[in-house]
């Protein structure tokens, strides 16, 4: 009774005809996902919101995404557990959209159906080599330090080279730099996987290139990522001088972004506070401007294997707007390496029926609403259908950034209820998660509720402390499910 009383709140704030409860189904339990759940359940009195996500362990990137030594930022792991706690919330694991159940199928079961899933691909280069051994992407090397059961067997080779090459120079990036030159001592301390933490003990890297197409102006990495590298105990950072030196439309850059001059300062300050060369056995950190790669090289010993990059030369071109791009010069030169990692960016995968704009990795949206098309035509609304996160707006922001970007969707799924754009979804009762388990039932389909999320959380924990670590991650399918599975 309580339930459809306040669903009748509902039906006078936003003028629905149905007394039924709205009922929600987000696609993702990332940062996306569940602010988007806290502001639906705060806002909506009376609705039933199920997250879905095909991990059998919620939190998407702040689990497998954050870096290790980074776990302030994981605090906000507590909020979402206060979320998945609401009695009017759920959380179904181990449930694939495209595989256990499909778009069509969530649409027929629920009023409205929230995409949340980020971005489980990568960009690719696109240049010959690509697909040499030792070429890997940023989020297959994070997904390996950080226990995603997809990235366990990744195994990258860090014995038989000193030299890794890193293409970006973003946050990510700099998390793959720092994972490979901080002392494995300090990073014991952490949830690193521990068959990473194994690999980095007896890793033979002892030089990191972090390669731009553009200048130190441009880098795309926070200051506070930026310090965090550059403060690494006895590390030996080298920049070209002349890659410092900056031109008026740099000025004008800086001058318009406090970020990129606070960048330009801390990296000019570390080209000149350290000695001008390596002592005997000292881990190097180089950062590499104005070049971009043109193809990976092969290794003659190791057939099948990178040996190094083959990079061209750039120059910055003003294209209005203050704005600076990278052009090619025509000059080369090799880097040689015998790992390279990709940080070139992440990209949303399509499922099928969902419209997508495979050039940007995006689905097409109007503040979040799912539009039919890549027309933009904002009257082509696929109604009850919405997006928010990264498959919305591109791999691009921090944490706190889906706080906004959910904002924005659910204000426009309360302005459809208010108006009466959703009328024909919400005026009949929908099965949402009773029917959705039956489904999953008849596929066999082994769903992992918050409850078993809860006894994986526990058992890692519990092995953590016998290592002096806030939790030892389970990192195999088998692993996880078995002990969600164990009452």
């Amino acid at each position: 009774m309580a339930i459809f009383g306040a669903r009748r709140v509902l039906w006078r704030s936003f003028s629905t005809i149905s007394s039924h409860p709205l009922r929600v189904c987000i696609v993702g339990s990332g940062p996306a996902g569940f602010y988007t759940a806290e502001k639906i359940l705060k806002t909506h009195q009376g609705s039933q919101v199920d997250i879905i996500d095909r991990l059998p362990t919620p939190y998407g990137l702040v689990r497998s995404g954050v870096a290790p030594d980074h776990p302030e930022t994981k605090n906000v792991i507590n909020q979402f557990s206060r979320v998945a706690q609401n009695g009017r919330c759920s959380f179904l694991g181990n449930v694939a959209l495209g595989y256990s159940i499909s778009l069509v199928e969530l649409r027929e079961l629920y009023h409205v159906v929230l995409l949340a899933y980020g971005a489980e691909s990568d960009r690719v280069v696109g240049i010959p080599g690509e697909d040499l051994k030792g070429v890997h992407s940023a989020r297959e090397f994070v997904w390996w330090y950080n226990g995603h059961p997809d990235g366990r067997n990744l195994d990258p080779d860090l014995k038989n080279t000193d030299t890794a090459v890193i293409l970006g120079q973003g946050n990510v990036a700099l998390d793959v730099a720092r994972i490979l030159l901080r002392p494995t001592s300090e990073l014991a301390i952490t949830d690193i996987a521990s068959h990473a933490l194994t690999a980095l003990e007896q890793s033979s890297i002892r030089k990191v290139y972090l390669v731009g197409r553009r200048g130190p102006v441009q880098a795309a990495c926070t200051a506070k990522e930026l310090r965090e590298v550059l403060g690494i105990k006895d590390l030996y950072i080298h920049i070209k001088e002349t890659d410092l030196k900056i031109t008026p439309a740099d000025e004008e850059e800086m001058k318009n972004s406090r970020i990129h001059r606070r960048i330009y300062e801390l990296l000019s300050k570390a080209a000149t506070a350290g000695p001008s060369q390596p002592s005997s056995g000292q881990r190097e950190l180089h950062f590499v401007f104005f070049r971009q790669p043109d193809r990976f090289l092969e290794s003659y010993d190791k057939k099948g294997y990178v040996s190094g990059v083959h990079l061209e030369k750039t120059t910055l071109k003003g294209i209005g707007s203050g704005k600076q791009i990278a052009i090619g010069t025509g000059q080369f030169e090799n880097l040689s390496c015998g790992i390279v990692l990709k940080s070139i960016g992440y990209k949303s995968v399509p499922v099928d029926d969902l419209p997508f704009d495979n050039q940007k990795g995006v689905v097409p949206n109007v503040k979040g609403r799912v539009l039919s098309d890549n027309s933009g035509d904002p009257t082509s609304i696929e109604n009850g259908l919405y997006v928010c996160g990264w498959l919305k707006r591109g791999p691009t922001g921090i944490i706190a950034t889906n706080l906004y970007c959910a904002e924005e969707t659910v204000a426009s799924l309360s302005e459809d209820l208010e108006l009466g754009v959703l009328a024909s979804t919400t005026r009949l009762p929908k099965l949402g998660r009773d029917g959705l388990l039956q489904i999953l039932d008849n596929r066999n389909v082994r769903v992992v509720p918050f409850s078993a999320w809860e006894r994986i959380d526990k058992e890692e924990k519990r092995l953590g402390s016998m290592r002096n670590k806030p939790r030892e991650k389970l990192t195999s399918w088998e692993e996880l499910l078995k002990v969600a599975g164990s009452e």
